[in-house]
């Protein structure tokens, strides 16, 4: 059986894996093991990831400000172009949607980075919406697109630079301890190091079992996502992303047409996520209900999975038991807006120092993301 020795091996080459492999490769030798072809297939790949400072939970928050600075201003020679494009975000609320946006502009974060604008205003940025089901909107101006593809490549370019090794096509059969180190096996190939991190996204809790390690209940959800002809009167490029306080929906420009998904959270086994014919019913019925636009065609449909923990709050860092058993897991939604912060923090951990001082300085703690913290639920 062949056999390979590293410092740390890392399982998956997503988002999660791969920006963690970028900065432990710095000062570790590093493996970073995918068992699909290609890294990236079923989470990051189908990703329509925004960047905004008052999406998610107060600890999601804190990572995504403490991400900002390498997002608008990303290391020379790490992107190919700029890894974000402005995107403002129009919420807006349905009569019986009052209560859900009041509660919004309550949250201190979304009142300082948000501004009410009047039904006219809302109108005038995007003019299919029906005044008549428009009650009130506030205005997010700081948000941006993510290329998410550009971050993804960006980090496995750089890895690999930093004398990394990017292993695909390798579904880990058996991975336990013995002597001091991690045996991932598969086929007739065994990859050692003393820490494993566990990097697997939708199959987190199914790396953990193979381990012998306590689940924590990452559970994945699909999300579907339908791809439409823009309306030929309109020009859409500038159009905010548009979604209504419940958060039932939402849309935006894509590529010169309109991205739209109904914002479904699907419990799903890890799999190869396709889309249900009736969640893109729901996603056209929830946009025509608001628009004056009357869907006809279907460009294209794809469905992802993204993981969460039972707090929806990502998991980093070891486990009690066994040794050497690190969790980079559940960032759900979140993963690109906080992947260069939460990779920095993990690899700090790893090497066994303290959080950044810039990620505490924005109130993000270790034992805030400590699986600890899910055993006690």
């Amino acid at each position: 059986m062949d056999a390979f020795d590293a410092d740390v091996i890392i399982l998956g080459a997503g988002i999660a894996g791969t920006s963690l492999a970028y900065e432990l490769a710095t000062t570790h030798r590093v493996l970073l093991l995918e068992r699909e072809v290609q890294p990236g297939l079923h989470a990051t790949g189908r990703s329509a990831a925004i960047f905004s400072e008052i999406y998610g939970n107060a600890v999601v928050r804190g990572l995504s400000r403490a991400t900002r600075d390498f997002l608008f201003a990303p290391p020379a020679g790490f992107a190919q172009g700029p890894l974000v494009t402005p995107r403002a975000t129009l919420f807006v609320a349905p009569p019986d949607q009052l209560d859900a946006l009041k509660g919004m502009r309550a949250d201190a974060d979304v009142a300082a980075g948000t501004e009410p604008i009047s039904v006219d205003e809302a109108l005038a940025r995007v003019p299919i919406l029906r005044r008549d089901r428009i009650a009130a909107a506030i205005y997010e101006p700081g948000a941006s697109d993510i290329d998410v593809d550009g971050l993804h490549q960006g980090f496995l370019r750089g890895f690999k630079a930093r004398g990394g090794e990017l292993v695909c096509d390798t579904r880990i059969e058996s991975l336990g301890r013995r002597g001091g180190k991690w045996r991932a096996v598969a086929r007739e190939t065994s990859y050692q190091a003393p820490v494993a991190v566990n990097a697997a996204g939708a199959w987190a809790d199914e790396v953990a079992a193979l381990a012998g390690v306590r689940l924590l209940g990452i559970e994945p959800r699909r999300r579907t996502v339908v791809l439409l002809d823009a309306p030929e009167e309109h020009d859409v490029r500038a159009w905010p992303l548009t979604i209504d306080a419940a958060e039932t929906f939402y849309f935006k420009p894509d590529a010169g047409r309109l991205l739209l998904t109904p914002a479904d959270e699907t419990p799903s086994p890890p799999c190869d996520a396709q889309p249900e014919e009736i969640d893109v019913a729901l996603a056209i019925d929830r946009f025509e209900s608001i628009t004056t636009m009357q869907v006809r065609r279907v460009v294209s449909k794809w469905a992802g999975l993204r993981s969460f923990a039972p707090d929806r709050t990502p998991v980093v860092g070891f486990d009690t038991h066994p040794e050497g058993f690190f969790w980079l897991a559940g960032q759900g939604g979140y993963g690109m807006q906080t992947s260069a912060a939460i990779a920095r923090l993990a690899a700090a951990l790893i090497r066994g120092e303290d959080v950044p001082s810039d990620i505490r300085d924005e109130g993000v703690t270790a034992r805030a993301l400590a699986p600890e913290r899910l055993k006690a639920l």
